[in-house]
């Protein structure tokens, strides 16, 4: 950067340097960029619940779980104008563990990009998928090095 600046200050003698950042970076806003292209690290994750676990812990049916996702977390979100916010709090569980691990918690904004989809398998049994196109964590700096978030990351791995 201060190698462009000198360039262009042999061009420009009166150059004025107001800022090094034209605010495209979309650092800790809700950008559709994140959303389309990513930032950080991109994950998807799935799962199948059985019917019968459905039923009997979360206390509804697979139909019934599917079809309020379709109309919360899709239909609601999409009505509401999100970018990149079709689940259900993605961003309490991104700040827990980002909290938990030394991230920047303000980095939630754009790492709490969440899609969440169920649908009844032909079995019956519930499957869910989460697409999160723009996670930003680091290993290094911040928190990381605290006791507590050291643990913590050296927990997961």
């Amino acid at each position: 950067s201060l190698a462009v600046i000198e360039s262009l200050r042999q061009i420009f003698p009166q150059l004025s340097l107001l800022a090094l950042s034209g605010n495209m970076c979309t650092d800790k806003k809700a950008a559709a960029m994140n959303w389309i292209e990513g930032r950080g690290k991109s994950v998807v994750i799935e799962a199948t619940i059985p019917q019968d676990i459905v039923r009997s812990t979360l206390k509804t049916s697979v139909r019934a779980i599917a079809e309020a996702n379709v109309n919360k977390n899709l239909i609601g979100s999409a009505m509401a104008g999100t970018v990149g916010g079709f689940n259900a709090h993605a961003a309490n569980n991104v700040t827990a563990v980002f909290l938990a691990t030394g991230q920047d918690p303000a980095q939630n904004v754009e790492s709490s990009n969440c899609i969440t989809l169920m649908e009844e398998t032909p079995d019956g049994d519930l499957w869910i998928s989460c697409t999160m196109p723009s996670i930003e964590v680091g290993t290094v700096g911040g928190g990381t090095g605290l006791p507590a978030q050291s643990a913590c990351l050296k927990a997961i791995g």
